[in-house]
């Protein structure tokens, strides 16, 4: 039937195809070198194993500022560099097989390969320090603020690279909007030094109030995060209450007005990026799938058209994902070639890809013990009634009910009788529910299913997309890396200036946080010590507060007015550009959860899977999908015997935006 005299070479074709259509799937776009040994290479670089080591060896190599000076743990410093010299080491190994994979031009044009500026630069700094530090001079390394680069420019970074051009691709109209902002605190501080600042007020301190024009500056700026109100108008507002109009017009201006709009550009602009990035990873991906196809392509006898055979496609499937069954291979194969031809031709074979992330699930049926030990017993009319009883949305839902109420009477006082009896009475109910579900499903598939989050209630589980939160993880990680680099700059500014000494000293300077330039600020009197930058711990944790601008007053004390821009800086970052990126993320995540409709490929699957007969009737899942799953074991609502393999859906599709 077909034309193929290539047989021996069908293994490493095989192979090749297997990666392209790999690289399809997961969204790669790496354009490696075709013959064989750089496809072994390829493989090998794409293993979870290397990957999960460079991953551990990042996370070393972040985690040495825990024992860095200034240290949570301290260790000499030749330690700490000999462990980042193998982190460096095992960096270069990943780079040079990336090298050896991709064609030279190819790699030395790739722009994420910058991190092999960071590598060189990170060596002539351990060069430089080692040297100053053995001639006993103050050095600082300067490049730890390089190692986040390491994490963004690995091949694995992808979406996390993705996350960054969306912010880069967004500046230019905050740029736009933040002068526009920036005009109007310019123009409203102006107007309170005039209006306020010749008026000789004080604050409760006993500090000039509004009578520097760069102070006012800050401290409305500081006013639009909502940190320091109404500390900041009362003095004026005391005055005279005509000034709370001034400070409500600024605030509904600049707090709701101006940050709306910064988030409405970004979403807006995220939006618009967001289908570029789509259109180009399909085209990447049909042009992965276009050669896998002409790498595996035969010539049919009767119609000379181009095809892949069945058992080149059953073999290539089992190359790419070994772990899926084979009645879900011939039900992916059903849907690709509905006709049985045996064959199918490129139309149908580009969509392999996306066929294999539908995420199709195999249930497999198994009766009840009940059944087989005590058969009329378990199909007896009062049997079904139970086993209708406990699958009903009633029953979860008071269930629910029930455990939400013991664990409020849990936290109640315990002393009291009445309520010891009623936690005693809950468990009971709770018990109950299991031997009641115990004789409903089949015991296996309750005790793999029935764990902690099945137990949240159905209404929060069937309103909340089920596949969002794991792709929160690549927006939440631009924050973490800022944090990281503000640290070590942080540290470096102002590590030992503020101490914290702990509840139990004695130290007579504990009262001024060790520096007498506190002593009667307010950052003292609040007994704000332990936040500071003399550690990394301390330093994230002082940037989550700084995320809303919290008492940075006391860096200022310490050192001068101008450290107000280490923290204004850190705030438009994280705050006005970050965040609002993550905001328009969820919000075109949830949209795009209830708006898009199902694919054709999703439907055809799913007509299928009817046709076959093999589908989870669609109104058990108004539940969840683990309830349906569950109805499949051990149902006693029939005698009839269920198939022994069941598939369902789980999801509109694997979301591969960012």
């Amino acid at each position: 039937m077909f034309e193929n005299g290539r047989s021996k070479e069908v293994s490493s074709e095989l192979y090749l195809a297997s990666v392209f259509v790999s690289d399809a799937q997961y969204n790669r776009n790496i354009y490696f070198d075709t013959s064989p040994q750089a496809v072994r290479l390829y493989l090998l670089y794409n293993h979870w194993l290397p990957q999960v080591l460079l991953y551990i060896f990042i996370i070393l190599d972040l985690s040495l500022a825990l024992f860095e000076e200034p240290a949570v743990i301290p260790l000499p410093s030749w330690a700490t560099m000999l462990v980042e010299l193998l982190c460096l080491l095992v960096f270069t190994l990943r780079l040079v097989h990336y090298a050896r994979v991709i064609p030279q031009d190819k790699f030395w044009k790739d722009p994420k390969n910058i991190c092999i500026i960071a590598i060189v630069l990170t060596l002539i700094d351990m060069i430089i320090y080692g040297a100053l530090k053995a001639s006993s001079y103050q050095a600082i390394r300067w490049t730890r603020v390089l190692r986040p680069l390491l994490l963004v420019n690995v091949t694995e970074g992808r979406q996390l690279r993705r996350a960054f051009r969306s912010i880069r691709n967004a500046l230019p109209q905050i740029i736009y909007v933040f002068l526009l902002f920036l005009f109007s605190l310019l123009i409203f501080s102006l107007m309170a030094l005039k209006l306020v600042g010749k008026r000789d007020l004080k604050t409760t301190g006993g500090a000039p109030y509004f009578s520097s024009y760069v102070d006012i500056i800050f401290d409305l700026y500081v006013l639009v995060t909502t940190a320091n109100s109404p500390d900041v108008m009362m003095p004026a507002y005391n005055a005279s209450s005509w000034f709370a109009l001034f400070f409500i017009i600024y605030i509904l201006i600049n707090t709701y007005i101006f940050m709306s709009v910064f988030l409405a550009v970004v979403y807006n602009n995220y939006k618009k990026y967001l289908k570029e990035e789509i259109r180009q990873l399909v085209r990447a991906k049909r042009h992965k799938m276009v050669r896998a196809f002409a790498v595996l392509q035969e010539r049919r006898k009767d119609t000379e058209e181009q095809v892949v055979s069945q058992a080149n496609w059953n073999q290539l499937v089992r190359l790419v994902q070994p772990d899926i069954r084979n009645a879900h291979r011939e039900l992916l194969w059903s849907v690709l070639d509905p006709q049985n031809q045996g064959c199918i031709g490129k139309v149908a074979f580009v969509q392999l890809a996306d066929l294999l992330n539908i995420e199709v699930i195999t249930l497999k049926s198994r009766p009840h013990p009940l059944r087989f030990i005590f058969p009329t017993l378990y199909l007896s009319v009062p049997s079904r009634l139970i086993c209708r009883l406990v699958r009903h949305r009633t029953f979860v839902m008071v269930y629910d009910l029930i455990i939400l109420v013991n664990a409020i009477f849990i936290g109640l006082d315990e002393d009291n009788p009445l309520i010891a009896d009623s936690e005693w009475m809950f468990l009971s109910l709770y018990l109950l529910e299991i031997l009641l579900k115990l004789y409903v499903f089949e015991p296996r598939a309750f005790f793999s299913r029935h764990n902690f989050l099945n137990k949240l209630p159905s209404s929060f589980t069937s309103s909340t997309p089920s596949h969002i939160p794991p792709l929160f993880s690549p927006l939440s990680a631009p924050p973490q890396v800022v944090y990281y680099i503000f640290a070590m700059v942080g540290m470096e500014l102002f590590k030992g200036k503020i101490k914290y000494f702990g509840e139990g000293s004695d130290d007579p300077t504990k009262l001024f946080c060790g520096n007498v330039l506190l002593n009667g600020t307010s950052f003292a009197q609040l007994n704000y010590c332990k936040n500071n930058f003399n550690d990394i711990l301390s330093s994230f944790i002082l940037l989550v507060e700084l995320t809303v601008v919290n008492q940075c007053s006391g860096f200022t004390f310490v050192t001068h007015v101008s450290a107000r821009i280490f923290f204004v800086v850190f705030h438009i970052i994280v705050v006005i550009i970050i965040i609002n990126i993550f905001v328009a993320f969820v919000l075109e995540a949830f949209f795009m959860e209830y708006s898009v409709e199902k694919s054709d490929l999703h439907t055809s699957v799913e007509r299928k899977i009817e046709e076959l007969q093999l589908s989870v009737a669609q109104e058990k899942l108004e539940d969840n999908l683990v309830n349906a799953m569950d109805s499949t074991e051990g149902n006693c609502d029939t005698a009839e015997d269920k198939p022994v393999l069941m598939f369902k859906i789980a999801s509109k599709s694997k979301n591969v935006f960012i």
